[in-house]
């Protein structure tokens, strides 16, 4: 496992620095795991949340940079708590014994080799819940690959179809082209959705969160996704963009109801069967939980 932080191209970045030996790439991560929450979680796609909630664990650190994140004191602030391997297998057995219907890791990729031989670890003890890989979709083939077998439903994000948007809300120009082959292997490998009553079970929910003023982005990513994939993957379309504090325009303002309608109706008229769509105004803090160590 550690071989993979020596030289590390966990993520598209391939920055191959040393994590073992503390250099720091993208990620701002060492080889050291490192968790903010783990808690059950009730704001992510019905079949993911259920009634009991999600098992989510957030990990500390990300491939990105995104100008909007939600998450920035942990994904760019670097907050968390670091955790062995064993105690993060017992996180999932704990989170499962609290009722979660799934585990859903939360910003894995960086993370990956530790994560792999925790779930290793905890299904050896019992693990029997679905397991979700929740992801900004900047992973390389090779990190998802060494996955299959252990996930069981992919929550991967597809951000931006343009080369310039990608670059300048995320700083990485190439996401475009990396995700579309990430989410290829994804889909490889959960070829179609599974579903126990209401809740998903295997499969692949694409989401595509609209920003302000991005409608047009937005639709040429639903596209592309739906003429390559169909309906053998979900797609959820998300308005819950929220500003984030000194944003510049046009992300300094949450998404109008004209513009996630035009994007909804677009939908329609490609024949999308398989999507989520958010009502009323959900951008709010609701959807931010507090990074305060519960459950690590």
């Amino acid at each position: 496992m550690k071989n993979e932080y020596f030289s590390c191209k966990l993520c598209a970045h391939l920055c191959g620095v040393n994590r073992a030996n503390g250099e720091f790439g993208r990620c701002r991560m060492s080889d050291k795991l490192k968790i903010a929450r783990a808690a059950l979680h009730f704001w992510e796609e019905p079949p993911i949340s259920g009634t009991r909630g999600s098992g989510a664990i957030f990990f500390s650190g990300c491939s990105l940079s995104c100008v909007y994140c939600q998450n920035s004191e942990i994904s760019r602030g670097g907050k968390g708590k670091e955790i062995s391997v064993e105690r993060l297998s017992e996180i999932m057995l704990e989170l499962s014994e609290k009722g979660a219907h799934n585990i859903n890791l939360v910003t894995p990729t960086h993370f990956a080799p530790t994560i792999r031989e925790a779930l290793i670890l905890a299904k050896e003890k019992g693990l029997s819940i679905p397991i979700v890989y929740n992801t900004s979709s900047y992973d390389t083939e090779e990190t998802l690959r060494s996955l299959q077998g252990l996930v069981d439903v992919y929550l991967a994000d597809c951000k931006y179809f343009r080369p310039e948007s990608a670059k300048k809300y995320s700083r990485a120009e190439n996401y475009p082209e990396v995700a579309l082959l990430a989410i290829d292997e994804m889909v490889r490998q959960k070829p179609k959705p599974r579903f126990s009553g209401e809740l998903m079970t295997g499969g692949v929910i694409i989401r595509i969160l609209l920003l302000p003023q991005h409608v047009a982005e937005a639709k040429l990513i639903l596209s592309k996704l739906y003429k390559r994939y169909g309906d053998k993957v979900y797609f959820s379309l998300m308005n819950q963009y929220t500003p984030q504090e000194n944003a510049e325009s046009p992300l300094n303002r949450t998404v109008t109801r004209e513009e996630y309608r035009e994007l909804v109706s677009y939908a329609e008229k490609l024949g999308v069967k398989n999507a989520f769509v958010q009502e009323g105004g959900t951008a709010s803090e609701s959807f931010i939980p507090k990074f305060d160590n519960e459950g690590v």
